[in-house]
């Protein structure tokens, strides 16, 4: 996500914060703009499963999901009282997971309502490395993916494998997967993208989408030849795409490892619950 972006949602998160005898807190009403829901019913259904969650893990619902109203003005000068809730740090983390990831506003929430301290760039810090756990995730479902597709043409487990070890040779340039995994230091056991940075992982899962969107485009690409070369071109031409904005993705360093990365994650949702205070 780029700074700029952060930048103004940081601050649109922060202008929209309140306090209620020094417990932070934000009003529903408000936090549904903020994470780009159009409509009251469809932001009320985010809610009502956060609750569910939160009754799940043995929590008082009340203390953090307060009810209240709110006056809104109508035409003619005249007014009227609609429903609204206030919502502690914790309340709207849990909102925010049952968002979709994929919109910025959701990703952005994720990390602003986890992390203790409200810096911007400790924000920044965080939602990196959450989007580099995205990242991770999308390319195991493009891999299971591409050999299932690959499978239907004629190409079993091992043959995924050595089609894809091709591939990494050619977005690595001429480096083979177990010559990455000395060079970064990975353990044997480990795949390689557990400790890629987060546009190399990207790279490999673009090469996995534009091979599987090829391959079921084409009928004459069967067996383990053909799309060998196929996703040996597109592995390719990611790599140049890197190259022509000065990217060498063999010489980047190592990044933490995602399992570390995911671990200190989950530790911030944990941290949030003991930490936050309740409302009145």
């Amino acid at each position: 996500m780029e700074k700029q972006i952060i930048s103004r949602l940081h601050k649109n998160f922060e202008d929209c914060a309140h306090k209620n005898d020094g417990v932070e807190f934000w009003y529903a009403r408000e936090l549904q703009g903020l994470l780009g829901y159009d409509e009251w019913r469809n932001f009320n259904a985010a809610i009502a499963k956060a609750k569910i969650a939160y009754e799940m893990a043995k929590q008082k619902v009340s203390d953090h999901f307060v009810d209240a109203n709110k006056t809104i003005q109508m035409p003619k000068n005249a007014s009227k009282e609609i429903p609204d809730i206030m919502l502690t740090r914790y309340a709207c983390y849990l909102i925010a997971q049952n968002g979709d990831p994929r919109k910025d506003e959701i990703a952005f929430a994720m990390t602003y309502f986890a992390v203790q301290t409200r810096k911007q760039e400790v924000v920044e810090q965080r939602l990196a490395e959450w989007e580099r756990l995205q990242s991770r995730e999308k390319l195991s479902i493009s891999e299971k993916t591409l050999s299932g597709i690959l499978f239907e043409r004629g190409v079993d487990g091992q043959g995924f494998a050595r089609i894809r070890s091709k591939g990494d040779s050619a977005l690595f340039g001429g480096y083979s997967t177990q010559d990455m995994k000395n060079k970064l230091g990975v353990p044997n056991k480990r795949p390689l993208a557990d400790f890629l940075p987060s546009v190399t992982i990207k790279a490999k899962d673009l090469a996995n989408e534009i091979t599987g969107f090829n391959v079921k485009k084409d009928q004459t690409l069967q067996g383990e030849t053909p799309i060998t070369f196929e996703h040996v071109k597109n592995n390719e031409g990611v790599r140049k795409l890197l190259n022509d904005r000065g990217i060498e993705p063999e010489q980047l360093p190592a990044a933490e490892d995602v399992r570390k990365v995911k671990r200190k994650v989950a530790a911030n949702g944990r941290k949030i619950l003991k930490s936050v205070k309740r409302l009145k």
